[in-house]
């Protein structure tokens, strides 16, 4: 009897150390995408969305050629950064920072955010999110930011980078009125930055 419970313990050991190699593998591997690591998604105004995989994955600094930090490869940061860059010329006087760092919580609805160079405006805003802002989702480690991509009477389309392995390059939200002051409906979305 003695024996039995004793293999019957190696047995689940062994499927348990099994279970973890396995899950670390998963981890590690890409096989839920048809895309690979640095491969083009997507793009916005000629600039592209790179696939980076699992969220966590980083593929070394991306620098312009005049020594501008643009953020880690394939990041949410180095996207929007490079898209701010590329397309508006615009280049943010504190280069460094995770994404949620983008919004200044000390600062009032509409004041300018002077580490970005850009406009800040709250979640719940007199002034209404417009293509090319940049939206800041609070959240999770480091936050997340995005591009708008579109907007309509009632919604915001979002193009993003490194929204996940399962994620999509774009999301669309709600977006509504509330006593003369414009909402995107996502409790993580701290707020948009404009450049003016």
């Amino acid at each position: 009897m003695k024996l039995k419970i004793k293999r019957w313990i190696s047995f689940l050991i062994g499927l348990l150390f099994l279970g973890f190699v396995g899950l670390l593998t998963l981890k590690k591997c890409n096989i839920c995408s048809t895309y690979t690591v640095g491969q083009k998604i997507d793009s916005l105004n000629g600039v592209f969305v790179f696939y980076n995989g699992k969220i966590s994955n980083v593929s070394g600094q991306d620098l312009t050629k005049d020594g501008y930090n643009l953020g880690q490869k394939y990041q949410c940061v180095e996207f929007v950064k490079r898209y701010y860059y590329e397309y508006l010329q615009h280049k943010m006087p504190e280069s460094y920072g995770h994404a949620k760092d983008f919004f200044d919580k000390t600062l009032i609805d509409g004041q300018k955010n002077k580490t970005r160079d850009l406009t800040q405006y709250t979640n719940l805003s007199q002034t209404k999110p417009q293509v090319d802002d940049l939206v800041v989702f609070d959240g999770r480690a480091y936050g997340h930011v995005a591009i708008i991509s579109k907007v309509t009477k009632n919604k915001i389309e979002i193009i993003q980078q490194n929204s996940g392995r399962f994620g999509k390059s774009r999301n669309t939200f709600s977006l509504y009125k509330i006593d003369g002051k414009w909402k995107i409906k996502n409790k993580r979305i701290l707020g948009w930055l404009r450049k003016e």
